[in-house]
C-alpha cells in the first residue's frame, strides 16, 4: 500500500535526486510579513541579474493564495492498494483517449522518439497520466503558487528555490508570469515539471526560441523525451511485464532492488503470465508484488528504474507503463 501523499508531485529536479517529494516536514509560523518576504525575493532575484521588470511583474502579489495554502494542508491522508490506484488511474476512458491522442500524433511521437532514443511508450504514459494528454495542466499562476508555498509552507526552503528557478525562466523569455500555470505545489504544463525540472530538461523543439510545454505538443513530448533520455532510457527494451509468481514464494524475496537473471527467477518458479517460460535467461530483473500473495506481479528491468526518476513511485511506474502499452 503507498499514500496518495508519495505521488503527488512529478519531475521535480534532476535523475540523482529523483522526481517528487518525499517526507512532510512540519509547517513553522513565518517570521516576517509576506510583503517582506516578497522583497527580500525580489532583491534576491536582482543580485542574481534577473530582470527588474520581469521580478516585478512575477511577484505582482498582494497576499499568500488561500486556495494553495487550503490544497496543502489538507491534503486527504488515505492509502491505496496497487488494485484500487489502477482502477482509478487507468481507466477505459482513459486508454481510449490515449489511443486515440497517439494516432493522432503517430509521425510526431516517432520522430520525437528517434531523435532522443526513447520508445513512444512512455512518452504516452507520462503525457497521461500528468496531464490527461494536455487537457488538464492546473490553472494556478506558478510564482503565485510558489510564493505561498515558500512563505508559509512545509517546506518552505525547496519552495522558494523554485520560485527563484521559476523567475529565472521567465527572466528566460520562454513564457509570461500569466501563462506560466500549474498545480498547486508548482507543477508546470503538460509533463508537470517542477521549475529546477524545466531548466534541466525543457527543450525548444520547434525552434522558436521558446521551451514551451504548455501548448507546444512537440516541445511537450521533447522536454519528456529529453527526461527520460538523460536519465538512462534504453531504446528498444522493455520497461517490464506481468509474470506469474508461486503463492509460496515469500515476499521478502521480492522488491525492485532484489534483481536476478531471469534464469534464477524460472529457478523459483517465476514465469511469464501465461505460464511459459522466459524467452532469454541471462537478462536481468526484479520481481515486484504491490499487493502482496494473490496480487499482481510483475517483472521490471532498467527502463521501469528511469520511469521512477520522472516519479519516484512504484504505482506510478507501473502506470505509466500499462497506459502507454494500451494506447500505442
Amino acid at each position: 500500500m503507498i499514500g496518495r501523499r508519495a505521488f503527488l508531485f512529478s519531475a521535480s529536479a534532476a535523475c540523482a535526486s529523483g522526481g517528487a517529494l518525499v517526507g512532510m516536514p512540519a509547517r513553522a509560523a513565518p517570521a516576517t510579513s509576506y510583503a517582506a518576504f516578497l522583497a527580500g525575493v525580489r532583491a534576491e532575484a536582482l543580485r542574481n541579474g534577473l530582470s527588474a521588470s520581469v521580478v516585478g511583474r512575477a511577484l505582482a502579489l498582494q497576499a499568500p493564495n488561500d486556495k494553495v495554502l487550503q490544497l496543502d494542508r489538507h491534503q486527504p491522508e488515505f492509502t491505496l492498494t496497487w488494485a484500487q490506484y489502477r482502477q482509478r488511474v487507468l481507466t477505459e476512458k482513459k486508454i481510449a483517449d490515449g489511443r486515440s491522442a497517439a494516432q493522432a500524433r503517430r509521425a510526431l511521437l516517432a520522430a520525437v522518439g528517434q531523435r532522443y532514443g526513447v520508445d513512444v511508450q512512455p512518452l504516452m504514459g507520462i503525457w497521461g497520466l500528468e496531464s490527461a494528454y494536455g487537457t488538464r495542466i492546473g490553472t494556478f499562476r506558478i510564482t503565485d503558487a510558489l510564493a505561498t508555498l515558500a512563505y508559509d509552507g512545509r517546506r518552505a526552503s525547496f519552495f522558494r528555490s523554485e520560485l527563484m528557478n521559476a523567475l529565472r525562466i521567465l527572466d528566460h523569455g520562454d513564457v509570461e508570469p500569466e501563462r506560466m500555470i500549474g498545480s498547486y505545489a508548482g507543477a508546470m504544463g503538460q509533463p508537470q515539471f517542477m521549475p529546477s525540472a524545466y531548466l534541466r530538461y525543457a527543450v525548444d523543439y520547434t525552434g522558436t526560441g521558446r521551451r514551451d510545454i504548455w501548448t507546444s505538443e512537440p516541445d511537450v513530448f521533447a522536454s519528456i523525451a529529453n527526461y527520460l533520455g538523460k536519465c538512462g532510457w534504453v531504446a528498444g527494451e522493455p520497461w517490464g511485464q506481468a509474470v506469474s509468481v508461486p503463492a509460496g514464494l515469500a515476499q521478502e524475496r521480492l522488491g525492485r532492488d532484489r534483481r536476478m537473471t531471469l534464469t534464477d527467477w524460472m529457478g523459483l518458479g517465476v514465469r511469464r503470465l501465461d505460464g511459459t517460460a522466459f524467452s532469454r535467461g541471462d537478462i536481468t530483473g526484479a520481481v515486484i508484488r504491490p499487493d502482496g500473495p494473490g496480487g499482481e506481479a510483475f517483472m521490471v528491468y532498467r527502463n521501469f528504474s528511469v520511469i521512477r526518476r520522472y516519479n519516484p513511485s512504484d504505482f506510478y511506474a507501473l502506470a505509466v507503463g500499462l497506459l502507454g502499452r494500451d494506447v500505442t
